[in-house]
């Protein structure tokens, strides 16, 4: 019942309402006094009647007030995370997620449940007493749990020894905590998926030298695995994740079961607009039917199982490697692909949302291409030194003679790649930066590799050059998940002493250089410069190449030392030498000296010692740094990070492996992993998992965590 004045004194008699009336009238009033009572006293009820309602909403999550989440959050024993994952940010979801948990208690859908929600990973749960080989009760049979394997189906074999492996397995007795067994009576694995889908959209298909037929679909002409993005997500698991249902590699007896789907007349899950992969030819999507998925392996001309002339199929595929071969004669224009590749994160650029972090003021022109100009130079030579280049979609662009930025003074440019979009970036010369007066450019989420314009070409002096020149007043040039690809490309066609080369050279002086969530090559940076770099990767190709200085190696002489340095969680493979490093933070420094380097004092130089402070990082054995504080280095009894991959275009590049010793793995401030992938907590959030489980795991069980990515 809702408690107002007017109710209650509806209620009285006639005779007093008639009586509170003329009082009214008599003194001139809105209400009589006695309605005017009821007022105050329906006031009153009315705030108990609220209050007795919240009391009863206080009883569910769904509606309690925030003040009581903390109170039944401890009646069922919930346990706060640190937060680690967006997933885990809100404590009534969590909350109320305990609670439905619970009722599942023990089960095997909510530990998976548990997996995914508390990483934002892909996961999936496993209980090993299914698939041992053991003797089955009578009244309990499991037809598919036969000791011996049936050899007629194509998914026992491809799925061995993976999270969805269905064979049946002997005893393991070692214990699955420590990650060395697996099949037993009381083992649960929970396996994991930490690496991340990342779509590319109708990018061209580059081809192979010496072969108009063959195509790799990297834009950089290089082999890498497709994935899939995770299938059929569903906010609350009603049965267990398939191989489908996690972002994995896509594997072509998968892919060429898919397309035996749409033959059927059945959709198919990774083949089309939209999904894993979609090949198009001449600008027109191929059709399931006219796609043969193949082993393509072997050297570039030699590659295996090539379609022959007159083939049914106008394409073959091969996901495991990213490859295309077209049967002979046929048209090779227009050759271009919509896939996915794994990464770990949201780094060096990609289709990810980036537009927070455009530089850009509302002001300033923005120009787009394709769309407003075929090319970027003409783009560039539109905004006249101030405005912003957009390139709206994930292709590829050659300039064979180069590009200049030239910023007016006052001015700022931004050469950016639109929200969603990944285009590459091929230069046949350096891209040079020179501006006037109090100017600033930014360069925001291209990838940028060099493509020789000929045969025998000259090499320029770096990927992007900013000349010293008298005129060239740059303050500031900004690069946000940006690649300027490590040895300059990934095709092997770049000359070997373009490895050598830095992808930045800064010759200019006063120029502030700034890097976040970016992928590098080697920097040159002149010591009246600085460089700060934050959440990324610096790759001078391998452990004694020329990371980051003020020039060139010379015979005799150590080089010239480079502007003050600041590393901030940053994964640095090569040597350094600055003249003050301002600060090095949760970062690794790979590097050491050969004879060729005898020069210098150390792999990791400070010229001034005074300054600066180096702490919770990796350093290489000989460094000579300012003051450390909770640091480890390099020697033959202590740890050392352990790297999925060392090269660029891998799905693991520069990621941890897990098995990494936790001095490193949890040596960063916040007891998160030192390197580029510092900001992913990755340890952390593994760390909440584990508190997580320990709570469903039913009495007299143990679980084990797996990385299959």
């Amino acid at each position: 019942m809702s408690f107002d004045g007017q109710t209650l004194f509806n209620l009285l008699p006639a005779l007093y309402r008639l009586r509170d009336a003329k009082l009214a009238q008599a003194q001139n009033l809105s209400r009589g006094p006695l309605e005017e009572l009821l007022s105050l006293v329906a006031e009153q009820l009315a705030v108990l009647e609220e209050d007795l309602d919240q009391l009863y909403d206080d009883q569910f999550i769904e509606t309690c007030a925030p003040w009581v989440i903390p109170y039944l959050g401890d009646l069922i024993g919930y346990r706060p995370l640190r937060g680690a994952d967006p997933a885990v940010d809100n404590p009534r979801a969590e909350v109320a997620r305990t609670i439905s948990f619970r009722r599942r208690k023990g089960t095997g859908l909510v530990m998976e449940q548990l997996a995914r929600d508390a990483t934002g990973w892909g996961a999936h749960a496993v209980e090993f007493f299914q698939v041992l080989a053991t003797t089955q009760y009578v009244n309990h049979l499991r037809p598919d749990n036969q000791t011996a394997a049936d050899l007629r189906g194509w998914e026992p074999g491809t799925y061995v020894n993976t999270a969805f492996d269905k064979l049946a397995h002997t005893v393991d007795v070692r214990r699955i905590a420590s990650q060395r067994g697996r099949y037993n009576l009381s083992n649960i694995g929970i396996f994991l998926w930490s690496l991340t889908s990342y779509s590319q959209t109708r990018s061209p298909a580059m081809p192979v030298p010496g072969n108009p037929t063959c195509f790799r679909l990297s834009p950089l002409g290089k082999d890498f695995p497709l994935f899939h993005p995770a299938l059929g997500e569903e906010e609350k698991l009603t049965a267990p994740s398939g191989p489908g249902n996690v972002p994995d590699r896509l594997r072509r007896r998968v892919l060429c079961e898919d397309l035996k789907q749409a033959g059927k007349g059945v959709g198919t899950s990774f083949y089309g607009e939209g999904k894993s992969l979609v090949i198009y030819l001449g600008g027109q999507a191929l059709p399931p039917n006219q796609i043969q998925v193949c082993n393509l392996a072997g050297n570039d001309g030699a590659w295996n199982n090539l379609p022959a002339a007159g083939s049914a199929y106008a394409a073959a595929v091969d996901p495991e490697l990213g490859r295309i071969a077209l049967p002979p004669g046929s048209s090779a224009s227009g050759v271009a692909a919509s896939c996915h590749y794994g990464f770990n994160a949201d780094l060096g650029g990609g289709e990810y949302p980036r537009a927070a972090t455009f530089a850009a003021a509302p002001d300033l022109q923005v120009v787009q291409v394709p769309g407003d100009y075929a090319t970027i130079h003409d783009a560039l030579a539109k905004i006249a030194g101030h405005g912003v280049v957009e390139i709206a979609d994930s292709g590829i662009y050659t300039e064979s003679v180069g590009l200049a930025i030239v910023v007016a003074a006052n001015g700022h440019v931004e050469l950016r790649a639109a929200d969603s979009c990944h285009p590459t970036l091929l230069l046949g010369a350096e891209l040079t930066v020179t501006g006037g007066a109090s100017s600033s450019c930014d360069i925001n989420g291209l990838l940028v590799a060099y493509a020789a314009p000929a045969a025998n070409s000259a090499l320029p002096l770096a990927l992007v050059h900013l000349p010293g020149v008298t005129a060239n007043q740059l303050s500031r040039l900004g690069l946000k998940h940006c690649t300027l690809a490590p040895g300059w490309d990934l095709g092997g066609a770049v000359p070997a002493p373009a490895t050598a080369r830095p992808a930045l050279l800064v010759e200019a002086e006063g120029v502030a250089i700034t890097a976040q969530r970016c992928i590098v090559g080697g920097f040159l940076v002149n010591g009246q410069s600085s460089a700060s770099l934050s959440d990324s990767v610096v790759d001078a190709s391998e452990r004694t190449g020329l990371a980051y200085a003020g020039s060139a190696d010379a015979a005799g002489s150590p080089p010239a030392p480079g502007g003050e340095l600041v590393l901030s969680g940053c994964t640095v493979v090569g040597r350094v030498y600055a003249s003050l490093l301002r600060l090095v933070s949760n970062s690794i420094i790979r590097a050491a000296l050969t004879k060729a380097s005898a020069s210098w004092q150390g792999p990791l130089w400070a010229a001034r010692k005074q300054e600066g402070c180096v702490r919770f990082s990796y350093l290489p054995a000989g460094a000579v740094l300012p003051r450390q504080f909770e640091c480890v280095q390099e020697a033959s009894d202590e740890p050392e990070p352990l790297f999925v991959s060392s090269h660029y275009g891998d799905p693991g590049y520069a990621k941890l492996f897990p098995s990494t010793p936790d001095a490193v793995r949890r040596g960063a401030e916040d007891a998160g992993e030192m390197g580029a992938f510092h900001f992913t907590r990755a340890p952390q959030i593994e760390a909440d998992l584990r508190a997580r489980l320990a709570e469903y795991v039913p009495a007299g069980l143990e679980f084990g965590i797996f990385y299959e990515t």
